[in-house]
């Protein structure tokens, strides 16, 4: 093992998100009925969380471009940039996992909304957590590729 940490796959992330929605529907379908509703907001914690990562994400990218990058004052301290970074990967599972498992309430709620008057509650709620999601998901990708150190002239040989 190198301990050289390696980007965030994008597939890894969408074959959580099947995985988290396939569980999360058959989940669902079983237990529909002993469900508590829905409320509209029920999702929309993770959109603080993704707005504070996109912030963190121009922050860091500025500091980083302007080579700021350092233990003084005004400087992006490099333990800051690793404590950000663990932070994006860990959030681009939380938010692939979170869409999945709305997304997988809503494959099942949509068909009966016809039928059911609590599906119809259920929706706006189950959409606004899938968003969320697939904005947390896309928040922590753009703050761990700002997290990247920017290529150094020193390191690339001639050939």
């Amino acid at each position: 093992m190198t301990g050289e940490l390696k980007p965030t796959r994008v597939r890894d992330l969408l074959g959580l998100f099947v995985i988290a929605t396939l569980a999360s529907w058959i989940l669902v379908r079983v237990f529909y009925g002993e469900l508590p509703p829905i409320p509209f907001y029920a999702g929309a914690s993770l959109y603080p969380v993704a707005l504070v990562e996109v912030v963190a994400a121009f922050l860091i990218r500025a500091r980083i471009s302007d080579h700021r990058v350092g233990d003084g004052p005004q400087e992006l301290h490099p333990i800051a940039a690793a404590r950000a970074l663990a932070l994006a990967k860990a959030s681009a599972l939380l938010g692939a996992a979170a869409a999945g498992i709305w997304l997988g309430f809503l494959l099942h709620v949509l068909p009966q909304r016809a039928i059911l008057s609590a599906a119809v509650q259920d929706t706006p709620g189950a959409i606004v957590g899938m968003i969320g999601g697939i904005a947390l998901a896309a928040a922590a990708l753009w703050l761990e590729h700002c997290c990247r150190a920017p290529q150094d002239p020193t390191d690339q040989a001639p050939q």
